[in-house]
């Protein structure tokens, strides 16, 4: 019954590609239709994840659709039943979403045919990453993830950004893709088989096995995001369609996420606290780069995707936390950092996937992605405004919504350092724990300028003026994921308990000390050490709140409201640009951390010719860029480039030459199997 409903998710996401394809003939029948079976996909997935993560069991299963001696082995186990449960959450809600807002793209220079095909494609991609149970099906899956993504990162290819865009992701697609083969390759040489299940079963020597977990962070780790591979995201996500950027970052990070987990913990077996502190000081870089370098960005879909880069290094955090705890003879607190990544990779699903929703409506009813030309959204759509402030809470990490859980179960993972021996662990994970708290301080302060420059305030173009709500089934597929983000914050214990089946398969133990007060109390390590109640968090507000309203309200007070217009300090009526802008709210920060970024900063006085003492304009410019473009991918770029151009030469177009080069290939190739 489970492994039928994940054939069913993955059918109904091949059947909707299928569909989309006739789009353009019959656009309102099939861009319908195209959505439900994209949506039953979503449905589908979540109850074979949420079945297989209640019941802890594993379904295999054996396709003969490769070659035909190398059957597709599947597998559906705790692990990755909750990531399929993750993706159909997330592809169920822009399901809904979707079809109002391609209406934009109907009468567009590109046919939605092609939007539909490559989201379906993308969707099922996913979910057979997931599935898979040998390395052949595992990177045939993989790749068609990624190259389905590369065409919906270029379908508005008209506009050069957007080729640019894809053509630095499918080179570091490519890449992550070949680190990842070399990866399984090591392993497979040592179990001399393509499958998982011997694959687990094998000896491999601790060297290689090292060797083979390096490559792996680093393919899985440039796929996630992870600094310094990260400078993909900031240019991929914003220019694609604002739910396909749901679905990369809400998604296809976390698929990269499984896939270092399921070879680490599933496959490699034996943990080394080595590779947990590679993975804690990358993490930390990411939490941190990710953060700073969104803080400086105005364009709303940049900035989301530059704290994607911060939330996977919080993801790898606890990853790397679990594994030096496991690699140092500690698994319990190993479960910890374990349960708290996964925790943080379900959160960040959600609530990123609504932030780049949001972000998607506004950007239908204004025309505009820059903070700077937005302002009083909450007067003409105060529904979406609502559901974009959620959002904007739970990334943040405040209680009692979800982010907060998260984050609170990693600082708690890093706390336990106590316990370590290791002198230089012992000094590494405070500094870690340390630059954490300033992270969510600092994504705190991001969103504050977000919402009060988007939202609060004036509107500062005429398109803002004149935006209204957006159609209901967008408001409906951000208030499923909004809804998600508050219930999984009050409910945490429960979410934990569930999440046990996947620290039993992986580690063979759970986390009892985490409910055994009930669901009201969350105690990672004992109620004596820590302890966190959201549902009366929950409750203390609401107190709060109704209590703040009966005293301050004018109504209770026998008056009536009285409304006036600010004051304006005696300059007259305010006005737009009277308001703070994205920059200005970020320049202390700016200021403090300048180092981190490349500022380019410049100040032009126009005098006025008549009258040379008086201005007459002042022009000010203000660029920040990325140190790793120089660093690493400008390189890249030339290096690939280059190359190019050498291999084009054997192009002769002469038949000999193209004779010649089958003849000595032929020549090699005999040779080599003699």
């Amino acid at each position: 019954m489970t492994l039928a409903l994940a054939y069913l998710a993955v059918v109904s996401t091949l059947l909707s590609a299928l569909t989309a394809l006739a789009t353009d003939r019959y656009p309102v029948t099939l861009k319908i239709s195209s959505s439900i079976l994209l949506g039953a996909a979503g449905a589908s997935a979540v109850l074979a994840g949420v079945l297989d993560l209640l019941s802890g069991k594993i379904h295999t299963a054996q396709l003969g659709l490769g070659l035909p001696w190398l059957v597709w082995h599947l597998r559906l186990d705790p692990l990755s039943g909750f990531f399929m449960a993750v993706t159909g959450i997330v592809v169920l809600a822009v399901a809904v979403y979707g079809p109002a807002y391609v209406r934009q793209y109907q009468n567009g220079p590109q046919p939605l045919s092609v939007l539909g095909f490559f989201t379906g494609l993308f969707v099922a991609g996913m979910l057979l990453v997931v599935l898979a149970d040998d390395a052949f099906l595992f990177l045939i899956a993989w790749e068609l993830m990624s190259l389905s993504s590369y065409f919906l990162v270029t379908y508005q290819h008209q506009h050069a950004p957007n080729r640019r865009a894809g053509y630095l992701y499918l080179l570091m697609a490519e890449i992550s893709a070949l680190l990842i083969l070399l990866a399984f390759g090591i392993l497979a040489q040592f179990s001399h088989s393509f499958a998982f299940h011997a694959m687990r079963h094998s000896q491999i020597p601790p060297l290689w096995a090292t060797i083979a977990f390096v490559l792996a962070l680093l393919g899985f780790g440039l796929k996630a995001g992870l600094v310094p591979f990260h400078a993909w995201l900031p240019e991929a996500h914003p220019v694609a369609p604002s739910h396909i950027s749901a679905l990369m970052s809400g998604l296809m990070l976390k698929i990269a996420v499984y896939g270092l987990i399921r070879f680490s913990y599933g496959l490699l077996v034996h943990i080394r606290w080595e590779w947990g502190l590679a993975l804690l000081l990358m993490g930390t870089a990411s939490a941190l780069f990710g953060v700073l370098y969104a803080l400086m960005q105005h364009d709303l879909k940049r900035l989301l995707a530059y704290h994607s880069v911060e939330n996977i290094g919080i993801i790898f955090m606890g990853l790397g936390l679990s594994m030096i705890f496991i690699g140092t003879g500690h698994p319990l607190l190993g479960v910890l950092g374990l349960i708290a990544a996964l925790y943080h990779t379900l959160n960040h699903a959600l609530f990123k996937s609504l932030l780049f929703l949001g972000s998607g409506a506004i950007l239908m009813r204004t025309r505009e992605g820059d903070l700077e030309h937005m302002g009083g959204l909450i007067r003409h759509m105060p529904q979406t405004a609502f559901l974009f402030l959620i959002g904007c809470l739970s990334i943040a990490a405040l209680p009692p919504f979800n982010g907060f859980v998260s984050e609170w179960l990693t600082f708690q993972s890093a706390l336990q350092v106590s316990v370590l021996s290791n002198a230089l662990l012992r000094a590494i994970i405070p500094v870690a724990a340390a630059l954490l708290a300033l992270t969510g301080a600092l994504a705190a302060t991001c969103f504050v300028k977000v919402y009060g420059v988007a939202f609060l305030g004036q509107a500062r173009t005429r398109r803002v003026r004149h935006a209204r709500e957006v159609p209901w089934s967008m408001r409906l597929g951000m208030g499923m994921l909004a809804f998600l983000c508050l219930l999984f914050g009050v409910l945490p214990t429960v979410t934990i308990r569930v999440l046990g089946s996947v620290t039993s398969l992986l580690l063979h133990r759970g986390l009892p000390s985490a409910s055994v007060h009930g669901w009201l109390w969350l105690t990672p390590i004992s109620p004596r050490v820590a302890s966190y109640s959201a549902p009366l968090v929950v409750l203390g507000l609401l107190l709060a709140i109704g209590i703040g309203y009966i005293l301050l309200h004018p109504r209770w007070k026998r008056g009536a409201i009285r409304r006036v217009p600010p004051w304006d300090c005696g300059f007259g009526a305010l006005n737009a640009r009277m308001q703070y802008t994205a920059t200005a709210f970020s320049m202390p920060i700016r200021r403090i951390f300048s180092p981190v970024w490349l500022v380019n900063e410049s100040t032009t006085t126009g005098m006025d010719p008549r009258m040379p003492l008086r201005v007459a304009s002042v022009e000010y410019q203000l660029h920040i860029g990325d140190r790793f473009w120089p660093l690493l991918y400008e390189p890249v770029s030339r290096w690939v480039l280059a190359t190019a151009r050498v291999v084009s030469r054997i192009q002769t177009g002469r038949m000999r030459t193209y004779l010649a080069y089958s003849f000595v290939t032929l020549l090699v190739l005999l040779w080599l199997i003699r």
